[in-house]
């Protein structure tokens, strides 16, 4: 069989990889419900005409058929590409049986077809929050939504060493407000493109804006001159108002911007700021918008994204305002990992050997790996029988620190720094930070 070729755009990370990985998981899963969110999980799959039926699908989609489908199997399937339109669905499915408001995290792949790059995949996993409610939803969870995801990401900034962040925030009403205080009327259309400017520039969004949308020059000008708006604090306002457009629209987004503000300066200074040029490409959201990215990696682009939305799940009767952020798991790893950010203390989770007498005595060696196992301390017997010393060198291949020589009560060796003592594997217990891979922040 010839050597199989990568398979560009689905990446597959190295055992040590992976372990980095798990802890990004296990962090988020532990903030998620440290927060009182609760966890669900849907199908990879959903109608096509369920994941196109909001915002503009830049993505495109993968189609999922049966190879030998017939006239009875002609259903439309597809990926899904984000967890958001999937969680919609499902609310609306399993609204009877749930409490609102509704907190759930979902951590699953998700497929986009779009070019292959850096930081960019076909298939990568995807960590969510949602907070749902059932007719209306307060506006303070679009407070508290990204900062549990700031709060995840500080932790994660803690423990393994990821760069800090810096999470840009706006609110569609205030964008939209201006825009209508123009007297645009295509306000999806203008957000669309307004959403590439930070790829495109100041010249390129507004020449955009005059020739897709029609636009007159000066009004896309201001367009423009209010995506240039950025600050720390709530010095945004005096500058929006310097613009001289008034809406009412616009005065709730403001209000709405401000308070999200002041709250993330209280709570994780310097993390958070205002930027009106976030837009946000989906027509479903309708409040404050987030996106984030890392200091020092900005050309990664936005790693955790998300917002406020009043109609995504809604079946004409019953709606079901959310508010949700998420945050590119493989595509916030992949780059780093590549440019070496992280150190694992060990590629594999074992921490004892268990050497290897003989054949004839491997029994021994199996009852001694189940104790230390019953006690959680990961431990693998040795493969073969060979000489200890080969034994040893077996495990520092592996980067296990720990071999276990003889029965229960017999000795364990730290193949680090040489010293061999007795022990008995009913209480013998290693140093917490030998006990299982650790992720660390490389020098």
């Amino acid at each position: 069989m010839a050597r199989p070729k990568p398979l560009s755009g689905f990446p597959e990370f190295l055992p040590d990889e992976r372990i980095v990985e798990q802890t990004v998981l296990d962090t988020l899963r532990e903030t998620f419900e440290l927060h009182g969110f609760g966890n669900i999980e849907t199908r990879a799959v959903e109608p096509l005409a369920q994941l196109s039926r909001k915002g503009e699908i830049t993505k495109e989609v993968y189609v999922v058929r049966r190879l030998h489908a017939d006239e009875a199997d002609q259903d439309e399937l597809g990926l899904h590409f984000d967890l958001t339109v999937p969680l919609a669905r499902w609310v609306l499915e399993h609204s009877g049986a749930l409490q609102f408001p509704f907190r759930r995290y979902q951590i699953q792949k998700v497929w986009r077809g779009e070019r292959p790059q850096e930081g960019r995949y076909r298939e990568f996993t995807q960590a969510d929050i949602d907070i749902i409610g059932r007719g209306e939803l307060a506006a303070h969870h679009d407070v508290e939504v990204p900062l549990v995801m700031l709060e995840a990401l500080e932790r994660l900034h803690e423990r393994i060493g990821l760069p800090p962040v810096l999470m840009h925030v706006n609110n569609r009403k205030l964008s939209e407000g201006f825009y209508r205080g123009l007297g645009v009327t295509d306000t999806p259309g203008v957000l669309q493109i307004v959403d590439k400017y930070d790829r495109i520039g100041a010249q390129a969004t507004a020449q955009l804006l005059v020739d897709e949308l029609g636009l007159d020059a000066g009004v896309a000008e201001r367009c423009v001159e209010l995506a240039t708006i950025r600050s720390d604090d709530t010095g945004f306002v005096d500058r929006v108002r310097a613009l001289g457009v008034a809406d009412e629209l616009l005065d709730e987004g403001l209000a709405e911007l401000v308070t999200l503000l002041e709250e993330a300066n209280r709570r994780v200074p310097g993390r958070l700021c205002a930027d009106l040029s976030i837009a946000r490409g989906m027509d479903y959201y309708t409040g404050c918008v987030y996106e984030t990215e890392l200091v020092g990696f900005e050309s990664m682009g936005s790693i955790s994204s998300g917002g406020r939305y009043d109609s995504l799940a809604s079946d004409g009767r019953n709606s079901h305002p959310g508010v949700g952020i998420s945050l590119g798991v493989t595509r916030l790893l992949g780059p780093l990992l590549a440019r070496g950010q992280f150190v694992v203390s060990r590629p594999v989770p074992t921490c004892v050997l268990v050497a290897v007498d003989s054949e004839e005595t491997r029994d021994r060696a199996l009852d001694v790996a189940a104790v230390l196992r019953v006690r959680g301390i990961p431990t693998e017997v040795a493969p073969r029988a060979d000489k200890y010393g080969k034994q040893i060198r077996y495990a520092d291949r592996r980067g296990i620190p720990f071999v276990w020589f003889g029965p229960r009560v017999g000795e364990i060796k730290d193949i680090r720094s040489g010293d061999q003592q007795p022990a008995d594997a009913a209480d013998w217990t290693p140093e917490e930070v030998d006990l299982h891979p650790r992720v660390l922040p490389a020098e």
